[in-house]
Formats: structure tokens, C-alpha cells, sequence
């Protein structure tokens, strides 16, 4: 029974990235419309297409391996911000960044920082974007490229910035967040770092997908949208264009808590389809 059910995740998990794949291609064609202007490839990006999975701390090495039996290739850490909820990352460092990618994982950065003011998580509410959100947005973005590069991510890696949702009806409030983001994405940009973005589809997604049609500048690149307990997709997102943040632009997280054991080894872990930019690491430069 086990055996047929891995069986069964490795088919949909080939399906699934055979369809960001092909979704990719078809929605290209709007491309040159979008944030970032075209396909981050021909920029120097390393895309990674599949299954891959997001977890508060980032697991030990050891559960790393064990977790090479999986459906996974991907996985997610929070490398820095204030708002992270596990701040002490015991295990990540610069040999954990060197060790992952040498055994095959690509890696997706997130940076927590400061949270919109209008926050829904009464958690994130301890850390709101406070005084001028350009200012604090630059300000935090820089701390991502200097965060990133402490650990061993050079320039053309992916940051994610991870927004919680907030009430995006708060016209005040929004506007506010959107500075912020904006600002944190210029920040990244500049210096030679992709700027990507995570938040659910209902809110972040939404209003960042809002001012894009509307000709904001300053965007991110690459969109990361939480809608769970639905099937993965890349391009069948309600509130996305399927024209917009695309090719190999966007991340879905279709599910959360999701307690799954491999190789001996038991997380609990978010599951996302990818077909984005990846952390790019110095493969020649030996683990400290």
C-alpha cells in the first residue's frame, strides 16, 4: 500500500510540473508587459520545476537525506526578517546551504520582515510596518541581499518576501503595505537579486495582482500564492491573469500542515507546485 501511494504522488507530481511547464509557455506571450519583463533564464536565473516543500526551521541534514526518498526537490527556508516564527534556525548556515544544493535540493529563500499594519495573524501584529514603508522597505530589502549573501546565495538568487494576509479593503492600509513592498523589491532588485513574493491569493496576491493591471512599477518578479485545500496549479489561479508573472514566475502552495514521513524521518511541511528561481549558490567555494 505505501509503495502504490508514492507511486501515485511521483505521477502527479510529473503531471503537475509537465502542466507549469506548458502553462508557462502558453502565458508567455504577455510577458514583456509584466515585472521583470521576460523570462528570468535569459537573466541568469536557476529555475527549478516540481514538487517542493516550505517548514518553519530548516531541518537538519540528516533529515534533509532522509527526505531525498520524497516526491520533494525543493524546499523552503526562512533565512531572515524580524517576523520570522523561528527565529534561532539552529541548523541553517552556510555548510547547511553548501550541503543541500550539493546533494540536489534547490533552495527558495523567505525573508519575513515587517508586516502590514492591518495584518490578519494577531501574531504578526508585533511587527508592523512602522514610519515611512519605502524607507523601511529599502531598508529590509537590503537586509535580505545581506542576509543571503552572509549564507553563501550570490547575485541572481530568488528572495522571497513573505507578507502575511492583511485586509486589503483598508485602502489606507494597503496603499501603506504596498510602499513597502515595492520599496523591498526596488531594493533587491538593484542589487542583482530577483525579488519574489509570497502571500495568500486572497489578499497579498490579490492587491499586488491589482496594481500590476494598474501600471504600478516597482513590483516583484515572481508571485508565490497560498490557496490551499485545491489542486496545484500554476495558471488556473482565479485572481492571477494567466498572461501575468509567467514564464517560470510563479509558486503554489496548495496546502498546509501537511504531516508526511519519509526515510524514518516525520515534519509537518507546507507542499507547493514551483516552477520559479531558485537560490543560486558558489558551487566552487568548499563548505565552511
Amino acid at each position: 500500500m505505501e509503495r502504490r501511494k508514492k507511486i501515485i504522488q511521483y505521477v502527479v507530481a510529473l503531471f503537475a510540473a509537465l502542466a507549469a511547464v506548458l502553462g508557462g509557455l502558453f502565458a508567455g506571450g504577455a510577458a514583456a508587459k509584466d515585472p521583470g519583463d521576460g523570462d528570468p533564464l535569459s537573466k541568469g536565473a536557476e529555475v527549478f520545476t516540481g514538487l517542493g516543500f516550505d517548514t518553519c526551521e530548516a531541518p537538519s541534514l540528516g533529515s534533509m537525506n532522509a527526505w531525498r526518498k520524497s516526491h520533494y526537490r525543493a524546499v523552503g527556508v526562512y533565512f531572515a526578517g524580524r517576523g520570522r516564527a523561528c527565529k534561532t534556525q539552529a541548523n541553517l548556515g552556510r555548510r547547511w546551504i553548501h550541503e543541500v544544493d550539493r546533494t540536489g535540493w534547490s533552495i527558495l529563500p523567505l525573508y519575513v520582515g515587517s508586516q502590514s499594519p492591518c495584518v490578519l495573524n494577531e501574531k504578526k501584529k508585533t511587527v508592523p510596518i512602522d514610519g515611512d514603508p519605502w524607507t523601511l522597505g529599502t531598508e529590509e530589502g537590503r537586509d535580505a541581499v545581506e542576509s543571503a549573501a552572509e549564507l553563501g546565495m550570490l547575485e541572481r538568487s530568488a528572495l522571497y518576501l513573505d507578507v502575511e494576509a492583511y485586509d486589503q479593503r483598508d485602502t489606507a492600509c494597503a496603499e501603506h503595505t504596498l510602499s513597502f513592498i515595492r520599496a523591498w523589491s526596488r531594493e533587491v532588485r538593484r542589487q542583482g537579486y530577483f525579488p519574489g513574493f509570497y502571500s495568500s491569493s486572497t489578499s497579498g496576491v490579490e492587491h499586488v495582482e491589482s496594481a500590476r493591471r494598474s501600471g504600478v512599477r516597482d513590483l516583484p518578479d515572481i508571485m508565490w500564492f497560498a490557496r490551499w485545500n485545491v489542486s496545484p496549479s500554476l495558471y488556473d489561479e482565479p485572481v492571477l491573469d494567466r498572461t501575468a508573472w509567467a514564464p517560470h514566475r510563479r509558486i503554489h502552495q496548495y496546502k498546509g500542515n501537511l504531516v508526511e514521513t519519509y526515510g524514518g524521518v516525520t515534519m509537518k511541511v507546507d507542499p507547493n507546485l514551483v516552477d520559479a528561481p531558485v537560490a543560486v549558490v558558489d558551487r566552487d567555494e568548499p563548505a565552511a
